[in-house]
């Protein structure tokens, strides 16, 4: 071997897959391997047949080879098989080594031409093997057989995709000599992922095949159809040989005799054949292992140190221990309380920056959702009147009242309060919600535990429901001591006297507000026409007056300014096809809002966001649009009436007085309520975690019943362990390993332009009539008489005369010819180099 300094590493890579194997994707390593990559029967599996010098693999028409097989190599005293699906079983008979390949083949794939990406691992020990990792892919086939799908071929590519867009990953690209070169899959393949070259391997086979006079010399010299770490050929046993039970070491006797006797191989004889690719394999694997180590122990430091702290808690670990069960009970109670505690009240460790908390949720709840609530169960204000105007002439009944009675204002003012009883009650069960999901969110951190986490959610879910009803309770009477007595001494009541200067001063209140903005933000303008760009997304900003958006959040190009005056909001149903939350903005007078829009459709990416938005917009006096109901229509369309201006003023008179007293009313319970919620839920709820929860639990049942772990959590414990120690050994044995090693400096770059291609690379210029015509080198005779070329250089392919060294730049002026080249017989006087 030309690394004796490494000869442990390839081994110690084989057995570092194994082990990472055996435990699954916790150790994802890109671990050095090299690749065989070729067309349908193009001899991948007899080179690989050469490389241990047994009969092993399937053979038959169609695919052979239908799942990847990673096969490794390693040099020992015996000779035996094992496969890791059967670990521990030697296989002495390469028969059935083939056998159980076929079998789990059908296993997994059927057996009837099935593929799968599923891999076999072969592990071979041989005292005529060199250590190797090769993995061999399933031949690129164009045309579907049996019950393979129409898209076989793309299957298969994106398969062998996946091995040698590794950057770790040698590949190994087999092409037949009796086949164009330049149109290879192989080599396509690997240019696509490998377009410098730095890991391709070219492999020529079945040169004995091709047409008398023909040879690929030039291709195995790498003068055309150049690769950077050039070509070798070798020569594989026929169907006859295979058939006939040739034995391996006759044929690679048969291969070197060919090499030898070959007149335009023979002076290549020692670069070429299955021991000379087997030595550079093995040469180029060991220094890519090498080069790749630092990396290699990176990842595995790094993977180590993040199951550092896990491994440490599971070490040691008894789980039938009814001390630790206690320990450990006590422990998951008071981190539960504590997360509880935290997603309520807030924290600034471990910020969540993805979604909101409970308690930012409950606070949305009270001061946007429950305002919005109480907004939307205003009437509408041609309802409001009528119903004023018939409790005056209901009240008055067959008389004329010459004054304002106080019991049409009190009818009124406590049909409104009632209205309220509903929010107050939504807002509580939205609250509980929240709560709920909270409870749930802190208990997923004992999901080790499935029976304490499930008598944990439903102990404090019990509770939540208990306090639920006495929360409504307290409530609903909140609303009951408000319809007790109407307080018309009130402060902040205007009174009978001031009722009718209250739209001058709601007008003056509303100037005052000026421009005070109110939100900003980015919304989308759904319902612009697709001429004209479809949906845009701009930047909005709400004022007390106006609704502007601008180009960007410089706020530096206005694009349109839309007063508040006469608009208001309702929601517009999801489409189909779009991700988006949708509400729009009309005008009351049924007149255009923006251009020739009757409505303006304004998006966003969740409904938490519209709900803020309307709310906001609620701030600045846009109100949501009432729903009416089959029997109001019929109540408008009928009871079409007139006042008289004694009766209108009347009603002016107690619509003000009323929004006076509602105005205070809704005050008092925008207060309130989240007082109430929080001192007879959300506390209470805190306290009960705190004092009672570990209580109920030991009362719950048996201690030990709860405190048994899941099976996830056992296999995920023996997991981390395993996967730990085998990290530990793995640097532990990286660690003792010498680099000294030979190495041999990576070829120059050379134009492969050519793969892919018809033709391949450039075409010379046409011959000048004047000059000697350039023949190929199986065509160029010697002058008669003269002496042999001095010195003449050996083979320039992937190594030279001297050992595995680059080889030299190739001939750019000569178109290359598809292989075979048709060649006359040599010349009897050509002179045949030493």
């Amino acid at each position: 071997m030309g690394n004796r300094g490494m000869e442990e590493l390839i081994p110690l890579v084989n057995k570092l897959q194994d082990a990472f194997s055996s435990i699954g994707q916790a150790c994802n390593l890109d671990l050095p391997q090299i690749a065989v990559v070729g067309g349908q029967s193009a001899g991948k599996s007899s080179v690989l047949e050469n490389f241990v010098g047994r009969d092993f693999l399937p053979r038959g028409s169609g695919i052979v080879t239908r799942r990847p097989l990673v096969l490794q190599l390693i040099n020992s005293s015996a000779e035996w098989a094992e496969f890791l699906h059967c670990k521990g079983k030697k296989f002495t008979d390469f028969d059935e080594v083939r056998q159980e390949i076929e079998g789990e083949t059908d296993r997994v794939t059927g057996a009837n031409k099935g593929i799968s990406p599923v891999p076999i691992n072969l592990r071979v020990y041989s005292p005529n093997v060199l250590n190797l990792t090769l993995i061999d892919l399933p031949g690129i086939t164009k045309v579907p057989v049996g019950d393979q799908p129409a898209d076989i071929e793309q299957q298969i590519r994106d398969m062998i995709m996946q091995f040698i867009t590794r950057e770790s990953c040698l590949i190994l690209a087999v092409t037949p000599a009796n086949t164009d070169l330049a149109n290879s899959d192989a080599l396509k393949l690997a240019k696509d992922v490998d377009p410098q070259g730095l890991r391709t391997i070219g492999v020529i086979t079945k040169l004995d095949l091709m047409d008398e006079g023909t040879d690929a010399r030039d291709v195995l010299e790498n003068k055309l159809l150049p690769l950077r770490r050039g070509y070798i050929g070798v020569v594989n046993r026929s169907q006859k040989d295979i058939d006939g039970r040739k034995d391996i070491k006759a044929a690679l006797e048969a291969e070197r005799k060919f090499f030898l006797s070959h007149p335009a191989y023979r002076h290549m004889a020692e670069k070429m054949g299955t021991p000379r690719l087997q030595k550079m394999l093995n040469q180029q694997l060991t220094n890519h292992i090498r080069d790749t180590l630092p990396a290699f122990r990176s990842k595995l430091q790094s993977q180590l140190l993040a199951l550092d702290k896990e491994a440490e808690e599971y070490r040691g670990y008894r789980p039938d221990d009814p001390s630790r069960k206690t320990k450990q009970l006590l422990q998951m109670v008071q981190q539960f309380s504590v997360d509880f505690e935290k997603r309520i009240e807030g924290s600034g460790d471990q910020v969540d920056t993805v979604e909101l908390s409970g308690g930012a949720k409950i606070n949305r709840i009270f001061h946007e959702r429950f305002p919005f609530e109480l907004v939307k169960m205003e009437c509408d204000e041609k309802e409001m009147r009528r119903e004023i105007s018939y409790a005056i002439k209901n009240i008055h009944g067959i008389r004329t009242g010459l004054f304002t009675p106080d019991m049409a204002f009190e009818a009124i003012v406590k049909k409104q309060v009632i209205k309220l009883k509903e929010p107050c009650v939504k807002c509580v069960d939205m609250v509980i919600q929240e709560l709920i999901n909270t409870v749930r969110q802190c208990s997923n951190k004992l999901e080790c535990f499935p029976m304490l986490r499930e008598e944990t959610e439903r102990i404090v879910t019990s509770h939540i429901r208990d306090r639920e009803s006495r929360a409504k309770d307290q409530v609903l009477l909140l609303i009951d001591i408000q319809l007790s007595y109407i307080n018309t001494n009130h402060e902040d009541f205007i009174g009978f006297a001031n009722a009718q200067q209250r739209s001058s001063q709601t007008n003056k209140s509303q100037s005052s507000a000026g421009n005070q903005v109110i939100r900003k933000g980015w919304l989308t303008i759904n319902n612009i026409s697709i001429m004209k760009g479809g949906a845009k997304e701009y930047w909005f900003v709400l004022t007390a007056e106006s609704l502007s958006w601008f180009k960007d959040d410089e706020e530096k190009e206005k694009k349109y300014m839309l007063p508040l005056d006469n608009l208001k909001v309702r929601d517009v149903e999801k489409s189909f096809m779009s991700s988006k939350h949708i509400f729009c903005i009309f005008n009351t007078e049924s007149r255009n809002v923006y251009k020739d829009n009757r409505t303006l459709e304004l998006a966003c990416d969740s409904q938490d966001d519209v709900d803020s938005w309307k709310s906001s917009l609620l701030r600045a006096g846009v109100y949501p649009e009432k729903t009416i109901t089959v029997e109001s229509e019929k109540t408008t369309s009928t009871d079409n009436f007139s006042m008289d201006p004694q009766l209108e003023r009347k009603v002016e008179t107690i619509r003000n007085l009323v929004d006076s007293y509602m105005a205070i009313v809704n005050k008092c319970i925008r207060d309130l309520m989240p007082k109430t919620i929080m001192h007879l839920m959300i506390n209470n709820v805190k306290d009960f975690i705190n004092a009672e929860l570990l209580a109920q639990l030991y009362s719950a049942g048996d201690q030990n019943a709860l405190m048994d772990e899941s099976q996830e959590q056992a296999q995920r414990r023996d997991e981390v362990l395993r996967t730990h120690q085998a990290l530990k050994e793995a640097l532990a044995i990286i660690g003792d390993i010498s680099t000294s090693t030979i190495t041999v400096p990576l070829p120059p770059p050379v134009d492969t332009s050519w793969v892919g291609g018809s033709t391949g690379g450039r075409r010379s210029p046409p011959p000048s009539p004047t000059a000697p015509r350039r023949m190929s080198s199986g065509q160029r005779p010697a002058p008669r008489g003269a002496p042999p070329p001095p010195n003449r250089p050996g083979p320039l392919g992937p190594f030279n005369n001297s050992a595995d060294s680059p080889q030299a730049p190739s001939r750019p002026n000569r178109a290359p010819p598809s292989i075979p080249s048709r060649r006359p017989p040599p010349s009897p006087t050509r002179q045949v180099p030493p």
